[in-house]
């Protein structure tokens, strides 16, 4: 059988609407630069007004950890369950940090954000999730060798001189996470609360797509989702979506061989099988991609993907 030479493609798109029940707690670590560096324009005072911010935010669901560096890292407490009296002992524990007069190691600080996470005991149900707030880059170790593709992580650059290849290529690396630029003051409640919705109205975790051909009537040709994870197995291929905040939209670009018509007139035919599952074990039923072809190079597409509310299903 032989195929066209033109590529089709076909748009799918992921639209979680938010569900009708309680969010997953939130995990979350905050690590916080204490090179000598901070000291500059004020920097760390910032950081601490900013982190009493987001823990104020939190509710008794979500559990906190902080992390700090300079040469080298320290966890300054284990994550804790967020009650009116931890708020107060977290806080008074920032407010007393201070700058040490050494280098900075940022790829220290994450892997031992890394180990806090990856030491839960619970994990079921739960969102985790990294924040680290530094203000230029690196001078020891190295980042790139931290592999931090299994968890979002959020960074901020704080100060006027910070560098932010650093820091934008750890966000692009993670799962989901970003980088947001804090040389202006003003950016930076605007930044922290843009972070936090998201990570407080998670509906979906550990999001998986799989795309598959329908032999005979398609080829998959390539699979475009931005830098979330693609993976490929025979025939089929899985994006990585992470987690997925209420009525978030992730999009995805496939194309496709079709066959050459030999029969003439418009009829449907099935050109891929989509499968979506979810970390908690929701998995839903396959969609078929459906077009219908009048001739060549005349394609209508007929169907796209949309993710229903699982409370309606």
């Amino acid at each position: 059988m032989s195929f066209d030479d033109d590529k089709e493609i076909v748009i799918l798109e992921d639209v979680i609407s938010g569900f009708i029940r309680p969010r997953p707690g939130l995990d979350l670590v905050m690590v916080i630069d204490l090179s000598g560096s901070m000291h500059e324009g004020g920097n760390l005072d910032k950081l601490k007004i900013a982190a009493q911010f987001v823990i104020e935010k939190l509710s008794p669901v979500d559990r906190f950890s902080v992390v700090t560096f300079f040469d080298s890292s320290n966890r300054l407490f284990p994550l804790r369950q967020i009650t009116e009296a931890s708020k107060a002992e977290i806080i008074e524990e920032i407010i007393l940090l201070k700058e040490k007069n050494s280098d900075k190691n940022i790829a220290e600080g994450l892997r031992m954000a890394l180990k806090v996470l990856n030491d839960r005991r619970f994990t079921n149900g739960r969102v985790g999730a990294i924040m680290l707030f530094s203000d230029s880059a690196e001078n020891r170790g190295k980042v790139a060798e931290v592999d931090v593709s299994m968890v979002p992580v959020y960074t901020f650059g704080f100060g006027a001189s910070h560098e932010p290849r650093v820091l934008e290529e750890i966000a692009m690396n993670s799962n989901g996470g970003t980088f947001s630029d804090l040389q202006n003051e003003n950016n930076l409640f605007i930044a922290f609360s843009q972070c936090l919705a998201g990570l407080l109205t998670v509906v979906v975790q550990d999001l998986r797509v799989t795309i598959e051909q329908v032999d005979g009537e398609s080829i998959i040709k390539k699979v475009l989702a931005g830098n979330y994870p693609i993976k490929t197995e025979n025939s089929a291929v899985t994006i990585s979506y992470g987690d997925l905040y209420g009525k978030e939209v992730r999009k995805g670009l496939v194309e496709l061989l079709l066959p050459n018509m030999v029969e003439s007139g418009p009829r449907a035919v099935d050109v891929l099988q989509i499968t979506c599952s979810y970390s908690n074990e929701f998995e839903v039923p396959p969609i078929i991609i459906s077009i219908i072809r009048t001739g060549p190079k005349e394609i209508r597409l007929k169907k796209v993907i949309e993710q229903k509310d699982e409370e309606k299903r």
